[in-house]
């Protein structure tokens, strides 16, 4: 199987529109590879319900880094992997994986994509997105609470006291390690370059590098 042209990473906070932005990248690519950073929260069956509802998900130490360096060099050298499911009602992986296979583009996406020096080195290009705070709480919101089932009064109260601070403690601090930083929200012409750059390195006339 031939390996992947290119390979992008896109770090932001939460509800910065990152999957939007891989999306507008990549429009028009044949084949893309989505890695969510989210398939790689660790796996914690040995835990009950009430432990793993305090887990702090916006922590580094929340993911399982091995696995995702392993598949995402797996992916690079052109190979299948089985990628983990994860399920947020839960707070844990599920008994099912899917089979990933590389595509002409293989895109990284999650809150801490930089954050990972062995992950960095494996990407041609890293992005970050960056979104005002008061529309990523908004979308935050409105996805924890319509998309999966949460509490309001939870979801606020998890903002305040770890997503916040991991954002300023973690995820910020990343932009220095991005190629390029994305204005979501004002970012046609930029999303526009990076298109052009997307499909002229997929089509062999670009070299895979911003």
């Amino acid at each position: 199987m031939p390996v992947p042209s290119l390979v992008v990473g896109i770090a932001g906070g939460t509800g910065a529109g990152k999957t939007t932005i891989a999306r507008e990248i990549t429009a028009g690519v044949d084949s893309v590879t989505l890695v969510p950073l989210d398939n790689y929260y660790a796996d914690r069956s040995e835990l009950p319900m009430a432990e793993r509802e305090e887990i702090n998900y916006d922590h580094p130490d929340a993911f399982d880094w091995p696995l995702l360096r392993e598949q995402l060099v797996a992916l690079c050298e052109g190979r299948t992997v089985e990628m983990p499911e994860y399920d947020f009602a839960v707070h844990n992986r599920t008994d099912e994986t899917t089979t990933v296979e590389p595509g002409d583009v293989v895109l990284v996406e999650g809150i801490l994509t930089l954050h990972d020096e062995v992950v960095r080195d494996l990407l041609d290009v890293k992005l970050y997105v960056e979104t005002d705070a008061d529309v990523r709480i908004i979308r935050r919101i409105r996805r924890d609470v319509i998309e999966r089932g949460r509490d309001l009064d939870g979801v606020v109260s998890q903002y305040l006291e770890t997503v916040k601070p991991m954002h300023e403690q973690f995820v910020e601090p990343t932009k220095k390690d991005a190629d390029l930083i994305v204005p979501e929200g004002a970012n046609d012409t930029a999303v526009g370059l990076l298109r052009e750059r997307v499909h002229g390195v997929v089509s062999g006339n670009e070299r895979p590098d911003f």
